[in-house]
Parts: structure tokens; C-alpha cells; sequence
């Protein structure tokens, strides 16, 4: 029997939960694990070592919560367990609240009146690419790139590099691929942060999707 990816669920809206991940065990690759009603639930059982996150495969972050919210709940992942794939929920679209999601490595952003089709496609590209954006999305966060339209030379290694670190592969697996160093690629990856005027991989991952390096199928 093929062994089903683990996700967990934050959001405080029971019912909205509740059918979530009814329709998630309802897809062949995933099976909801745990649900949590706050960021504050979550960490405190991340901290108390109730959950194993090594074992999760998603995360699916509610944005207005009440207690601990999804943005700073999306802070203490990024700082204590950033390894975690984050797709982050919300009813609006709001531009400021995405790129703040997106900025701190949010892997992907929906709505919650997203189809179950399109939902179910981006649980399966984030666990086998590493990232999702819907057209709505990723036009927003390409438009709001294009403010900064400097033109930058990359070398061939470092286009590689930028290629691996579009996918869901760790930069010791990165490292491994290029057959480098780990302490070259950690090299790698602050000079591109450097001269882009980056500060995170998602900041990677959307240059490298403006500037078409890497294509969001």
C-alpha cells in the first residue's frame, strides 16, 4: 500500500478545517496528520516534541488567526524549522500580507475559495518542486520585482546553482549535485543574496522565475 505524505493543518475555523482535510485525505498522496487551531498551538507542540516535523511534508498556514497568526507563526518557522514546506491560506488577496508570506518562505499562497483541482495540484508541485504560485500571484510578486529592473551577469555555475536551489533539495544535496563544498555553495548562495538584493531562497526562486531561469509549469 503506498505510504501517503504527511500534512498538518493550522487555521481556527473549525468547519473550514474539518472539510479541509476531509477533502485532503480524499487525494491519493496526502493524509492530514494533525490539526491546529493557532500558531501558538503548533509551536508548542513542536517545542513539547509531540510532533516529529522531519516527518511532515506540508504545512498549511491560515493567515488570520487569533493568538499567534499565521505571519508570525511563518517568522518562528522560518527561524526554528525552515526546512518545513509552508503553503499559506487566506480569504483575501491582499498584496502586502503575500509578499510578507512569500518574504519569510512561504512556498506557495492560495485562497481559501481555490478549487479542489488546482488545490490538490499545488500540494503535489510544492512537495515535488519545492514552490506553487498561482497566475494571481505570481503576477503580483513579478510586478512588484520589476520595481528593482537591474540587469544582472550571472556565471554558468551560478545559473545552476539557482536552478537546483528552485527545488525542493537541500543545500548539502545542492552541494552533493555540484559537486562542490558545502562551505563553496553557502558561498554561492550569500554573494547571489548579495547581489541580487535578496535575503531569502523564495527571493531566489522569484528572480528566477522573472527572469525566466526556471518556468512554473
Amino acid at each position: 500500500m503506498k505510504t501517503k505524505k504527511k500534512v498538518i493543518i493550522i487555521d481556527d475555523h473549525l468547519l473550514f478545517s474539518q472539510s479541509l482535510k476531509y477533502l485532503i485525505n480524499s487525494f491519493s498522496d496526502f493524509i492530514v496528520v494533525n490539526n491546529y487551531e493557532n500558531g501558538k498551538e503548533f509551536i508548542d507542540s513542536v517545542q513539547a516534541n509531540k510532533i516529529n516535523t522531519d516527518e511532515i511534508e506540508l504545512v498549511l498556514l491560515d493567515v488570520n488567526m487569533p493568538v499567534l497568526d499565521g505571519l508570525k507563526t511563518m517568522e518562528w518557522i522560518k527561524n526554528n524549522k525552515e526546512d518545513l514546506k509552508v503553503i499559506a491560506l487566506s480569504v483575501n488577496d491582499d498584496e502586502e500580507t503575500i509578499i510578507k508570506m512569500i518574504k519569510n518562505g512561504a512556498k506557495g499562497y492560495l485562497l481559501k475559495d481555490t478549487s479542489p483541482q488546482i488545490f490538490e495540484e499545488a500540494l503535489k508541485t510544492v512537495s515535488d518542486k519545492g514552490f506553487f504560485f498561482t497566475e494571481l500571484v505570481s503576477g503580483l510578486l513579478v510586478n512588484r520585482l520589476d520595481n528593482n529592473n537591474q540587469k544582472h551577469e550571472l556565471k554558468d555555475k551560478e545559473i545552476v546553482f539557482i536552478k537546483h536551489a528552485c527545488t525542493e533539495k537541500t543545500y548539502k544535496e545542492i552541494a552533493d549535485e555540484m559537486c562542490l563544498s558545502p562551505k563553496t555553495i553557502d558561498g554561492y548562495r550569500e554573494h547571489l543574496f548579495c547581489k541580487l538584493e535578496i535575503k531569502t531562497r523564495i527571493g531566489l526562486v522569484l528572480y528566477a522565475i522573472k527572469n525566466k531561469i526556471v518556468c512554473i509549469d
